[in-house]
């Protein structure tokens, strides 16, 4: 769908539908491996869900220069900077689950590495880049994307906290709260995109 909706949109918005169309893609194959583990052997598909993370992830989190960049420069250290702080999340995160860490030691650095990430999108240079612009419509897309990242995002922890933290591992709990957030992050955040590249446009 947001592949097809590129013609729709101004120039400057088909990189970030690109993005878009490529998360829920990478994701749509994703899920049809993970299926295939979870029915064939009944274990979790924890490296296929990081594979997934790794690449989706981060283009997530590069969608908030993407669309600040549609509408006006932005320096590249905020892309490196969400870049980085996301790929070390998932490194500890992974870390944890796969046990290369012990998985409450892993969850400290790889939580502190989002709260950096909401910092840099609420208190950072992107968020005062966007609070500067006349745009109305990136505003409001920068602010909910902020909303899912750390509202939409909380999910995520709850579900290695369920899975890790509870005595003993809860691999069907901790596989059906990542699905569920899967299903609304990934979607939402190219729908909120979608809405914002189609106003401006």
């Amino acid at each position: 769908y947001f592949f097809i909706e590129r013609d729709r949109v101004a120039g400057k918005w088909k990189t970030s539908l690109t993005v878009s169309g490529l998360v829920t893609l990478i994701a749509a194959v994703h899920y049809f491996y993970m299926r295939d583990v979870w029915v064939s052997t009944g274990t979790s598909p924890t490296v296929f869900r990081y594979i997934d993370w790794l690449l989706t992830v981060p283009l997530l989190m590069i969608e908030f220069y993407l669309i600040l960049s549609a509408v006006t420069k932005v320096p590249a250290g905020v892309f490196w900077r969400l870049l980085i702080g996301s790929i070390a999340m998932l490194g500890f995160g992974y870390a944890g689950e796969a046990g290369w860490m012990d998985a409450k030691m892993a969850f400290i650095p790889s939580m502190a590495a989002w709260f950096y990430i909401i910092w840099e999108i609420f208190k950072g240079e992107a968020s005062q880049i966007n609070a500067g612009l006349a745009n109305a419509n990136v505003q409001k897309a920068y602010k909910t994307m902020t909303l899912l990242v750390t509202v939409g995002w909380s999910i995520y922890p709850l579900g290695y906290f369920f899975g890790y933290f509870m005595g003993t591992q809860d691999p069907v709990m901790l596989n059906v709260i990542y699905n569920v957030a899967d299903f609304w992050n990934k979607i939402a955040f190219g729908v909120v995109i979608w809405a914002a590249a189609v106003a401006d446009s």
